[in-house]
């Protein structure tokens, strides 16, 4: 079996996470070696969760891990059909490392999509895992946690952000 490397993350000003993903059309060997190194990926970066885009592949797919489960999972072609309530809770993203905000999502939501078997898979989910499905499909969408941030405080988050990335340049990070 061929040992599939990890993919790097890509971050904030990278293109790529400004684009939205493309459906997935056929579920084969190719998909699965993706989600392997999308899987690497979310292991080094001590993630919950990764979506394809994060790792410069436009497929709408994301991996994600919980610390009390033992497998990943895998949700290809994912959809919220439902959503209510709402709920602020401090959100970071493994594409803008170490920085964080308070935003506002609703609190449980209904996605439904694929396995990697192909089966439909519905799932009912609320605070952090709700939150984690909406920030990947953001992510599917070329949706960043930047564009979440209210108005009053994005100015600031802008200027964190660009400092991070001076620190990438200059190899600090």
């Amino acid at each position: 079996m061929e040992v599939v490397q990890p993919y790097a993350i890509r971050i904030v000003g990278d293109p790529v996470l400004r684009q939205r993903a493309n459906e997935v059309t056929d579920i084969d060997g190719k998909l699965a070696v993706i989600v392997d190194g999308m899987t690497g990926a979310l292991h080094e970066a001590h993630g919950l969760a990764v979506a394809a885009p994060q790792v410069g592949v436009l497929k709408r797919v994301f991996v994600y891990q919980l610390p009390e489960e033992e497998e990943r999972r895998v949700i290809i072609n994912p959809v919220i059909s439902e959503s209510e309530g709402e709920w602020i809770y401090d959100e970071g993203c493994l594409s803008v490392p170490g920085l964080s905000w308070e935003i506002v999502r609703p609190k449980s939501v209904h996605l439904t999509g694929l396995d990697l078997d192909g089966n439909e898979v519905s799932l009912e989910a609320d605070e952090l895992l709700a939150r984690m499905f909406q920030h990947e499909l953001d992510h599917l969408d070329g949706v960043l946690l930047l564009d979440r941030i209210p108005e009053d405080q994005r100015k600031e988050a802008k200027r964190a952000v660009r400092e991070l990335q001076l620190q990438r340049a200059d190899g600090l990070i």
